[in-house]
């Protein structure tokens, strides 16, 4: 699994020119699933999501949790973020999850968040075509493999 998390002070995501789902302060999560994922995957990224210390405390340093932060979380499904594009100009996809495998996982993914952080987690829709719009915060962007793990 491979997520993109940027720090985000609003965040929405739309479906067919209508908001579908929004939140305020908080995180906006693009999450890809390869065929390979599991269950493991999805406790180790939740836990690394609900920790991960990218909001300001008193003094101005990134040290609060989402959670600590009082922020909210917006979850995205996003089969590019497996692209390669080793060969040619033309991304693959291969490695993205085919959606009898990624639902599932998607679906886990959202409820093991809000188990993590304490609190109703926002999603877009699998697979469907949406328009996310965002306000990154710093920016901050961060990039996490559980593949990779550092």
């Amino acid at each position: 699994m491979r997520i993109v998390i940027q720090r985000v002070t609003q965040a929405s995501v739309s479906l067919e020119n209508k908001e579908y789902s929004g939140i305020g302060n908080g995180l906006l999560v693009f999450l890809g699933i390869e065929e390979s994922d599991s269950k493991e995957d999805i406790e180790w990224l939740c836990g690394k999501v609900s920790r991960l210390r990218v909001f300001d405390d008193a003094e101005g340093i990134m040290n609060l949790s989402v959670q600590e932060a009082g922020g909210e979380i917006l979850l995205i499904s996003q089969f590019t973020l497996h692209a390669s594009t080793k060969k040619g100009n033309r991304p693959s996809y291969i490695r993205a999850a085919r959606p009898e495998i990624a639902i599932p996982l998607y679906e886990e993914f959202a409820k093991a968040l809000s188990r993590s952080v304490g609190k109703d987690v926002k999603t877009g829709v699998f697979g469907a075509m949406m328009q996310v719009s965002l306000v990154n915060d710093g920016p901050v962007t961060i990039i996490i493999d559980s593949k990779n793990r550092e």
